[in-house]
């Protein structure tokens, strides 16, 4: 047993509740590794008490106090989200490559009393410069002194389901990036859908986290893990022969990974490819953005059938719908029915439901939904009677099957026609030459917008205009085809492998 913990006789549903369970039923099982090391549940249990512990005597008993966590993954990720959380704080987790003024503008904002950050990017931030910081911690030799202050001893006090666990800044399309307050009950009843709907978290299970884990996702497929007795290893940064070798060596049965991953992963020779050829993967879940046709075949023809999952999200909203591995082949461009316990629908400018097959915007409504925003209310523009859109366009088929047609925000009008960049670089991304491409609307004196396509060429591709608008022509529309092509190296992407458009304008 971890302590003198005693799990309490009624279960508050907070993020932490699973591994305490595990490290009093099966102690010595091993919970979480990396390349160098491994804890086992009662290990990690400690660990997370002794930060519960340390952030109460740093901060005081008081809920509610945001503490900011800077950091690339690493092993001590999980434990320092959930021992603050335990300690009814509000872990802020910050993208590691975010410059000094992007990290103090939130500090500032969310009027944060504490900082963990990793030794990496310690030179990056001027803790005076932070109005509301009283105390920081470095990840490193540092902590590990200040954690082996502490007991291992934690009683869970005063916490409420309702309480927020995380505060999660979402950069949006413009303007200054919101906070997203999650609540623990949101998070853990998202831990029991992905539960249900995946799978793969029991606890003869090994999962293996490559996403970020700063971002909602990234971490969420890390707690389920967790939550449930399963392995998670943590894969520090992404590199495409590490975490093919990693996901046969270490045995992983899930993986969650983003388009760009799986790209990466099939640009390696074919014989690191068949040498590495993971065994006994049971659950693939991609996110972040749709798999191109060519690619998910790839996926599915590499990595086995009846095993992936695409599925559709956002941080507000949790997962919204999920593609299932039955559905892969029949339903190109979906992005599935519905999640566990999830409602959706399609509506049109007026409010209304819109046919089968009419765009309009995707709402959902569940238990994962957040909060609201830190410091803001949720307004009509984004709820409606408990809905909530993260402002996609979407249709629907006669079966209920989403399939998402673009950002409300990336739309192009040229000449009074709704265009859709996303169909475009669909059609684009089929073309051999075109290694990775995005379309956006740019200024036209005569339409108003027209398209415009940023193309990464293929290694030793010599793909031209004339090349890719005769590729167009066959499947799209003439207003639909770009008007101008520009040639770039890569595109700009955040941490999750998004597209930052913004970048691009």
């Amino acid at each position: 047993m971890t302590g003198d913990l005693k799990i309490q006789e009624r279960a508050v549903l907070d993020v932490g509740y699973g591994i305490r369970c595990t490290a009093q039923q099966r102690p010595n099982k091993v919970a979480i590794g990396d390349a160098n090391r491994k804890l086992t549940y009662r290990e990690l249990s400690d660990r997370i008490n002794r930060i519960s512990n340390g952030v109460r005597d740093l901060l005081g008993p008081s809920k509610g106090r945001r503490v900011i966590l800077i950091a690339p993954n690493c092993i001590e990720y999980p434990e320092l989200t959930i021992g603050i959380a335990q300690a009814g704080n509000v872990v802020v987790t910050l993208n590691p490559s975010l410059t000094a003024a992007e990290i103090q503008y939130i500090c500032d904002d969310c009027e944060a009393s504490m900082v963990f950050m990793h030794e990496s990017v310690q030179s990056k931030v001027d803790i005076s410069a932070l109005k509301t910081v009283r105390a920081r911690v470095i990840i490193g030799e540092e902590y590990e002194a200040w954690l082996n202050q502490y007991g291992a001893s934690y009683q869970v006090k005063s916490l409420q389901e309702t309480d927020i666990f995380a505060l999660l800044y979402t950069a949006g399309t413009s303007g200054k990036p919101k906070g997203v307050m999650l609540s623990h009950r949101a998070r853990v009843l998202l831990c029991f859908g992905m539960a249900s709907e995946y799978g793969c978290y029991s606890s003869d299970d090994r999962t293996l986290a490559v996403a970020p884990l700063f971002h909602g996702a990234g971490f969420s497929f890390a707690l389920a893990a967790l939550f449930f007795g399963a392995y998670c290893e943590i894969c520090p940064k992404f590199d495409a022969a590490t975490v093919l070798s990693t996901l046969k060596t270490q045995e992983i049965t899930s993986v969650f990974m983003v388009p760009t991953h799986f790209q990466a992963i099939f640009a390696l020779s074919e014989q690191q490819l068949h040498n590495s050829k993971p065994e006994h993967l049971k659950t693939i879940i991609s996110n972040a953005s749709a798999l191109p046709h060519a690619l998910k075949m790839q996926v599915i023809e590499y990595f086995g059938g009846g095993i992936l999952h695409e599925t559709y999200g956002s941080t507000e909203a949790g997962v919204v719908c999920n593609l299932r591995p039955i559905d892969q082949l029949r339903k190109n461009r979906c992005v599935g029915l519905g999640f566990a316990c999830t409602e959706t629908k399609v509506l049109a400018e007026d409010g209304q439901q819109v046919k089968p097959g009419e765009v309009g915007e995707l709402y959902s409504r569940s238990p994962y939904l957040f909060s609201g925003y830190w410091g803001n209310p949720l307004t009509a523009s984004s709820t409606l009677d408990g809905w909530f859109s993260a402002g996609d366009l979407a249709r629907v088929d006669d079966e209920g099957f989403v399939y998402i047609v673009d950002r409300k925000t990336d739309m192009i009008i040229s000449g009074g026609v709704n265009i859709y960049p996303r169909e475009i670089e669909e059609v684009l991304r089929e073309h051999p030459g075109v290694s990775d491409v995005a379309v956006i609307g740019v200024p036209d004196s005569y339409w108003g917008e027209s398209v415009k396509a940023f193309i990464v060429r293929a290694d030793n591709s010599g793909v031209g205009d004339e090349d890719l608008k005769l590729h167009c022509r066959q499947t799209l529309a003439a207003h639909k085809l770009p008007k101008t092509f520009e040639y770039i190296p890569e595109l700009p992407r955040g941490g999750t492998g998004k597209v930052l458009k913004r970048e691009l304008a």
